[in-house]
This record gives structure tokens, C-alpha cells and sequence, in this order.
């Protein structure tokens, strides 16, 4: 079993600081080095938490505290854990608690993504209320690069470069059985809407061509980005409502960018989380009954049980 040596146990007892013995200029106590460098979780609450920023906080010990960007390239580095379609685990090693918790908030807020934010209803008749509807469309997750689209303002006309269109027409026939309606039911439309404006009363508009809620200059399916790799939802068995027979809805979704700190659903992680390595020391030997209890306790066996010789 492993337990500490004794200059673990020294920094973990309490003293006078006459008691510390003499170091060499440049080097910090074991108390101090244990402050700045650990959190330690202890039975009332965790200390050591704070992080000392300062550049002459350990000045009176010749130590400087500066944050140098070559000493940090140094000693930072990412090890990847694990990597998947839907997942990513990783250390963040030589890094502060703090930036890496930064680096969590950005995950969740700062970065952009494609979501459906405008949804224009024609029939309604499910029993899933129109704003549900609406607010259940923006969560489905789009599988489209964020970057190939410019941010869309309040006075900006929708385009091909700022939205991407979807229509959903689903029915439940009369004396049928009762069907679900999923996201794959959502279809891309390249050219942009097809709902049509309400017309004008003057000569000129009865004229010209009816116009709709967009207006796209070119299909986007003829843009290299997407001819190959169409538009359309992450995962198609996403439920949005179910029909009983005589039901129906018919709409149009129209997604553009955003970041996370406006809403939710531009979020790109749906949980982005940290924890600190933790660093196990135990201050007495643990033998007999207590060892084993200790083993069984740690699922991923971290401690091992050594006989420890007689003579």
C-alpha cells in the first residue's frame, strides 16, 4: 500500500514558521508550494483555491511569481483521452484551474453553430401548441459548418449566405393509426422559402413576382460546400410530435447563426465540464481489515496491497 514519506507529513502538520528550516534563495517552502500548486479537499470544505496571480507574491522567498508565455509553452500541453462523433475527453496539463474553467464557458457560450431560429406555421392541428412546436424545432442539432454562413442581423434580408430554409409536411390520414412525426421528415430547401408573401392591392404587385419570405440569388445546393454534403439534420430519429388520424402540420424552419450566450440552442456541447486530477496521499500506513475495504472502495484499482515482510 502507498503512504506518504515524511516531508508529506510535515507540510500537512501545523507549526510555527520559526520551526521551517533554512532553504537556498529561490525556493519555496513545502506549505507554500503546496498552496500555490494544489487544491486540497479537506472535511469541512476545499482549500487552497484561490489562485495567486501576483508577479511579487513570493518575492521575500526570491521566487517570481511573473506569468511568462515561453515558460507557459513549456510546460503546457494537451493529452487527447478520448475522441468520438459525439464526445471528447482531455487533460489540460500546466494550465490553472481558472483558464481551463474560461475554456468551459466558452465551449458553452462563445462558439457559433446553426440553429433554427424562425419558424413560419401554416396548419397546426396536432395537439403539441405552436410555440412548443417552435421551441422543440430550434433544439434539433444541424449537421452544417457555422463558418460557411455570415451572422444575420435585424435589418439584414434573409439570403443564401445568412439562412438555411426546411419545410415539414407531415398528415395522419383519416381511419389510419396514430404516426410520429421525427426530424428526418425535415427537408432542405436549397432555394430558399416557398410561402409566399401577402400580395399588395396595387397594379405594379399583381405585375411582378410574388415574393417570399426569402431571397436567395443562388440555389445553395449549387455551392461547391453543399453539393456533396447536404444540409440536414444531426440525427434523424429526433421525435418533434406524434398525429393521431385527421392531424397535420405543415411549416417552415428557417435557421441562422448564433453563439450560446443568446440562447440555448446555438450551444454547441450539450454538457462541457472540468474536474482536477486528483492526487491520492495517505498520511499513516493502512493495514489489515482497513487495506482491503480501501482496495474494494477505488473502482478503477488504484491501490494495491503489499505484504510487508517480517524479520
Amino acid at each position: 500500500m502507498e503512504s506518504t514519506d515524511g516531508g508529506d507529513e510535515e507540510r500537512t502538520t501545523k507549526g510555527s514558521a520559526w520551526d521551517l528550516p533554512d532553504l537556498p534563495t529561490g525556493t519555496l517552502p513545502p506549505h507554500i508550494q503546496l498552496q500555490k500548486t494544489r487544491v486540497v479537499c479537506n472535511k469541512e470544505a476545499p482549500t487552497n483555491t484561490e489562485n495567486v496571480q501576483y508577479a511579487g507574491a513570493y518575492a521575500a522567498a526570491g521566487v517570481d511569481n511573473t506569468v511568462r508565455l515561453d515558460d507557459f509553452r513549456e510546460n503546457f500541453r494537451v493529452e487527447v483521452i478520448k475522441l468520438t462523433e459525439d464526445d471528447m475527453e482531455f487533460d489540460l496539463i500546466g494550465l490553472d484551474a481558472s483558464i481551463a474553467n474560461a475554456f468551459r464557458r466558452i465551449l458553452i457560450s462563445e462558439l457559433p453553430t446553426m440553429a433554427i431560429e424562425k419558424v413560419l406555421i401554416a396548419n397546426n392541428t396536432s395537439v403539441v401548441q405552436d410555440e412548443v412546436l417552435a421551441h422543440r424545432l430550434g433544439l434539433i442539432p444541424l449537421n452544417v459548418d457555422p463558418r460557411l454562413f455570415e451572422y444575420m442581423s435585424e435589418n439584414d434580408t434573409a439570403n443564401e449566405k445568412n439562412t438555411i430554409v426546411f419545410k415539414l409536411h407531415a398528415s395522419c390520414a383519416k381511419g389510419g393509426s396514430r404516426i410520429t412525426v421525427k426530424s428526418e421528415e425535415l427537408k432542405w430547401l436549397p432555394n430558399g422559402s416557398e410561402f409566399l408573401l401577402a400580395k399588395g392591392n396595387s397594379a405594379s404587385n399583381q405585375d411582378s413576382k410574388q415574393k417570399t419570405y426569402t431571397s436567395f440569388s443562388c440555389s445553395q445546393d449549387s455551392l461547391p460546400e453543399f453539393a456533396d454534403n447536404p444540409i440536414a439534420p444531426k440525427h434523424a430519429d429526433i421525435i418533434i410530435a406524434k398525429l393521431a388520424p385527421g392531424q397535420e402540420i405543415e411549416l417552415e424552419a428557417h435557421a441562422v447563426k448564433g453563439m450560446g450566450k443568446t440562447h440555448a440552442k446555438w450551444s454547441p456541447v450539450a454538457t462541457a465540464w472540468y474536474r482536477m486530477l486528483p492526487e491520492v496521499l495517505l498520511l499513516k500506513p493502512i493495514e489489515g481489515d482497513e487495506a482491503e475495504e480501501l482496495v474494494k472502495k477505488c473502482p478503477v484499482k488504484v491501490f494495491d496491497i503489499e505484504d510487508i515482510g517480517r524479520g
